[in-house]
């Protein structure tokens, strides 16, 4: 299929492309051509497409070593879109409320939303400084994970979490508690970002859950890590 033809019928696809540092100028590609001009795999940007796409990732495993690591950098540059697009404009949705209705509930959700950033900031900061270099390293042929290694990718299965499901916490509020009036242009761009922010997130896991931990345990069995 053309790209254009998918993005069209999935706007979601569009973060995808940004994850991949794909412009959205896709001409009348294909999938494939895309794929071989940006030297991606069409396995792994099909895999990825699908779960957008709400399929699953109906990928064909193994995923290679470049996959992977392709598959890391996409992650990564998800953390710069949380961290320097959605998180800043959220707040700027909360705090322009805040300026015009003097509601205790506006307090509540802007702390409500910042502690529940910190604890993204915290979960994208392990990620980045412990769980990826581990995969990176477990990745590059010329340097096999020393027998002993104390990290594993079931350790980091464990402690991943799905730190989009307190966002549906966040949009009760908004939906049910908060008593604010008028003002529905503002609140539909909030709540249209946080819909964005709890959907990306939830992609972002499920990469993680089914391609980048499954590929990780199976290398370290063959490597017997």
């Amino acid at each position: 299929m053309r790209m254009a033809d998918l993005i069209d019928a999935n706007p979601n696809l569009l973060l995808m492309l940004q994850h991949f540092n794909i412009d959205f100028r896709v001409s009348d590609q294909t999938v494939m051509q895309l794929c071989t001009g940006k030297g991606i795999s069409e396995n792994l940007f099909v895999s990825i497409a699908n779960l957008y796409n709400g399929f699953g990732t109906k990928g064909h495993e193994p995923f290679t070593s470049e996959d992977l690591l392709q598959v890391i950098e996409f992650l990564k540059s998800s953390h710069d879109y949380y961290r320097s697009d959605k998180y800043p404009q959220i707040s700027s949705y909360i705090r322009q409320l805040q300026e015009d209705h003097s509601e205790k509930e506006l307090r509540l959700l802007e702390k409500f939303f910042n502690e529940y950033f910190t604890e993204v900031l915290d979960h994208l900061d392990y990620e980045d400084n412990v769980a990826f270099p581990y995969f990176i390293t477990l990745l590059d042929k010329e340097q096999n994970v020393e027998e002993g290694e104390v990290y594993s990718s079931k350790e980091y299965s464990e402690h991943h979490t799905d730190i989009e499901l307190k966002l549906q916490d966040l949009k009760n509020l908004l939906l049910k508690y908060v008593t604010i009036e008028g003002d529905l242009d503002l609140r539909r761009r909030l709540f249209f970002a946080l819909y964005e922010l709890e959907y990306d997130l939830y992609i972002h896991s499920l990469i993680e859950e089914s391609i980048l931990i499954p590929s990780g345990v199976s290398i370290e069995r063959e490597q017997n890590v």
